[in-house]
């Protein structure tokens, strides 16, 4: 049992890892400005594109969620499983 909340554990910690990287990063729109811009920096829509969710900063998340993913395999599978009883049929009265 504790496989499998270590394994949740790892999951969920790969979610939030990559999910607070763009957070801990700033402001997508202004990752990738290489010279200041005639627009103001409030508007909605940015001139070029934003640095996105790339493999190079979430690889850590990655790993977490995989290891994670194969201990609850593995914690699934390890559990004792009851045997299977045949279901009587209905007697009549």
């Amino acid at each position: 049992m504790l496989v499998i909340w270590l394994g949740a554990l790892l999951v969920l910690g790969g979610l939030l890892f990559m999910l607070a990287q763009p957070i801990w990063r700033g402001r997508l729109s202004e990752a990738r400005r290489r010279r200041p811009s005639a627009v103001p920096s409030d508007t909605l829509e940015p001139r070029s594109p934003g640095a996105g969710f790339g493999l190079k900063e979430n690889w850590p998340g990655l790993v977490f969620m995989v290891l994670g993913g194969i201990l609850l395999l593995v914690g699934a599978f390890s559990l004792p499983s009851a045997p299977i009883e045949p279901i009587a049929p209905p007697t009549p009265h």
